[in-house]
């Protein structure tokens, strides 16, 4: 459960995804690992990396980044600014990981995303040395979902495009961290006609659990599958089976969006 942003995390948020996700007969092994409870792994990794010399401390402003830096595919790229320490007198804010061509493996990431296809991004060029705890003390999204991902023995991620561009800085991680890599699919994001995700702050509506068949079965028309037709309305187990069983990859589409169907 992705509540690592304590301030932002809505009370009973967790909650209504999982009664969403088992009303539509979806299940998970094992017990939810929530982020808000896992410093300690975090931190833990995050001093292995500081052992190693991958990472560094940080006092540059977020002003003072968008003041000096290059654009990348998140924005402004850091400059590197305080590769060798902080300047003189100033106290470092946040820590980060190294993405120049001294890192391990080197500063290009490549991957062969089974949707997508081949993806290749330069992280020192294109989105520069990346934080990894930020000043306000919590530990940054790319250090936990790497983490998370090793201790539960993920070997395939399959989730939204919009995440796609953050692979490459989770790949490095891993090779830091000497994790495995998973392998990784991304699907398109389903947007509104303006071209915006999907979700409570573009107004979306939320999932109707008493209507779970027709909305599974409109999502596999829109994943570019064959739709279910089991009798029963109710019958999640024999829906997933048939579903699982006519899954073709090959008729996602190679998309990063795609607007959401309209029923």
């Amino acid at each position: 459960m992705e509540d690592l942003d304590r301030p932002r995390t809505v009370p009973g948020a967790a909650d209504d995804i999982l009664r969403t996700l088992e009303a539509l007969g979806l299940h998970w092994d094992g017990e939810v690992l929530h982020q808000s409870t896992r410093d300690a792994a975090y931190g833990a990794a995050l001093a292995r990396l500081q052992e190693t010399g991958r990472v560094y401390p940080c006092a540059c402003t977020r002003r003072e980044i968008a003041d000096s830096a290059m654009s990348g595919i998140d924005g402004p790229v850091y400059p590197g600014t305080c590769r060798n320490g902080p300047a003189h007198g100033r106290a470092a804010r946040a820590i980060r990981v190294r993405t120049d061509s001294t890192a391990l493996g080197g500063n290009r990431i490549r991957f062969e995303d089974a949707i997508q296809g081949g993806i290749t991004q330069d992280l020192e060029h294109q989105v520069g040395d990346f934080v990894l705890k930020r000043a306000d003390g919590l530990f940054a999204y790319q250090l936990a979902v790497v983490v998370d991902d090793a201790e539960q023995g993920i070997t395939h991620v399959m989730r939204g495009a919009d995440l796609l561009d953050s692979t490459p800085r989770q790949i490095h991680l891993q090779r830091l961290l000497g994790y495995p890599v998973p392998a990784y699919a991304h699907l398109p994001v389903a947007v509104n006609a303006q071209g915006e995700k999907l979700s409570k702050q573009t107004f979306a509506a939320a999932v109707r659990t008493d209507q779970a068949m027709p909305l599974l079965n409109t999502i596999l028309r829109w994943l570019g599958q064959e739709p279910v037709d089991n009798g029963d309305p109710r019958d999640f187990e024999a829906f997933w089976q048939v579903a699982i069983a006519g899954w073709r990859r090959e008729r996602v589409p190679r998309l990063r969006q795609k607007t959401a169907a309209a029923d």
